[in-house]
């Protein structure tokens, strides 16, 4: 294993001096104190007459072994009642609303009943890129592709577009969006990444993804870069298979670029489902593969700073890429033993067997707890749940 340790003490200090701290630089009300989640604005928080307590451990201390793992896990969901069960059930950690999800779990305003039944802030996902990904166009208007966008608007214009679509996403209950793509690719408009991508030049790319960041930020929506180390030159699409990129050396100057620059942005990153050579062991692709965490995680290995915030798998569940080589419960104890902070699948029918099976590895030795809790951490900070602290 890497030196999870060593690790879990980064990430604690990190907690703790958020956690500590005497403020921000706003003002605040009397008696509050200010402090910036990553993926929200400043709240204000109350300052007590003694001395915090340790908020990290505390944080921790509220759960038990196996909510700690649920706290690891992002699941597609049908439905209220489908998420109310699963949330109330298990206390994982975030749900993901996709096109076959039921448009009054946001629309009607059934999200908050869901997010009720969570002890800790719940992480409500979406993958709203705009173009043809798009899951609420019906309720908060079509976007134009990360393509036409970048041809037809200023990096200020887009900001400017993207602070109303994020308080629309915002007013329908969505705490972070899978956005954006920062693939690298001159792919034909239809293919997978294609018309996702802003463009085949990296800088071009790096400049209207922080405009993204920038504004989600502003309004207090998270954001999670897609798809690491890069998929915008790979050789299909991890939906239907195995997929092959470049070697890892000719990644550094293309696809590796947006995410270096934009390490420090406040956003999450979403490894993909790929075989990347000079990287990942054959056979064993990036969202499973601990030397792609390692990358990713201590930057050292593509030029970039250290990543401290949440890593995502891709799609666990729903793509050949993973699936025609494994089982759920397999993928997610690879994805969480390789570094992955959350996995991420479509369904909450396997919820059950996954915490069983993670619960066995945490046992065995095979999943450290320090590593889990040092990712449960990480998952809160995000999500702005240790303000309170």
């Amino acid at each position: 294993m890497r030196k999870t340790p060593l690790l879990v003490l980064a990430v604690l200090a990190t907690i703790a001096t958020a956690c500590s701290s005497s403020g921000s630089s706003q003002s605040a009300p009397p008696g509050t104190a200010t402090t910036t989640a990553p993926n929200a604005t400043s709240v204000a928080v109350p300052v007590t007459s003694q001395a915090p307590p340790d908020c990290a451990a505390g944080y921790l201390a509220q759960f038990s072994t196996r909510q700690k793992l649920a706290q690891l896990l992002t699941v597609g969901v049908t439905g209220a009642a489908d998420a109310t069960n699963v949330v109330r059930n298990e206390q994982i950690g975030g749900i993901f609303v996709g096109g076959w999800t039921e448009q009054a779990l946001l629309a009607s305003g059934e999200i908050a009943e869901v997010k009720q039944a969570a002890k800790v802030p719940l992480i409500v996902t979406i993958d709203e890129e705009g173009g043809r990904v798009s899951r609420v166009r019906d309720l908060i208007g079509a976007a134009p592709s990360a393509r036409v966008t970048a041809q037809t608007m200023t990096p200020e214009q887009f900001y400017s577009a993207t602070l109303t679509r994020g308080r629309a996403l915002k007013d329908l209950g969505v705490t972070v969006d899978f956005a954006p793509d920062v693939d690298v690719s001159s792919q034909p408009d239809d293919s997978v990444i294609g018309d996702r991508s802003f463009s085949d030049d990296p800088a071009v790319v790096t400049r209207y993804a922080d405009a993204y960041i920038r504004a989600m930020r502003e309004v207090g929506v998270g954001t999670v870069m897609k798809h690491f180390p890069g998929h915008g030159s790979g050789s299909g699409d991890s939906h239907t298979g195995a997929v092959r990129t470049p070697p890892l050396a000719q990644l550094q100057t293309v696809d590796l670029v947006p995410f270096r620059q934009l390490i420090d942005s406040g956003a999450g990153v979403m490894v993909g489902h790929l075989d990347v050579p000079g990287l990942t062991t054959p056979n064993v692709p990036a969202s499973i593969s601990p030397e792609a965490m390692a990358l990713l995680r201590e930057g050292r290995g593509y030029g970039a700073a250290p990543f401290q915030g949440p890593i995502f798998t891709d799609d666990l569940g729903g793509m050949a890429a993973i699936t025609s080589r494994m089982s759920i419960e397999d993928a997610v104890e690879a994805a969480l033993v390789a570094g992955a902070d959350s996995a991420l699948w479509i369904t909450t029918d396997a919820v059950g067997q996954v915490l069983d099976r993670l619960e066995q590895a945490v046992a065995a030795g095979r999943l450290p707890m320090a590593q889990v809790d040092a990712s449960v951490l990480r998952l809160a900070a995000f999500k702005g749940a240790l303000p309170h602290c």
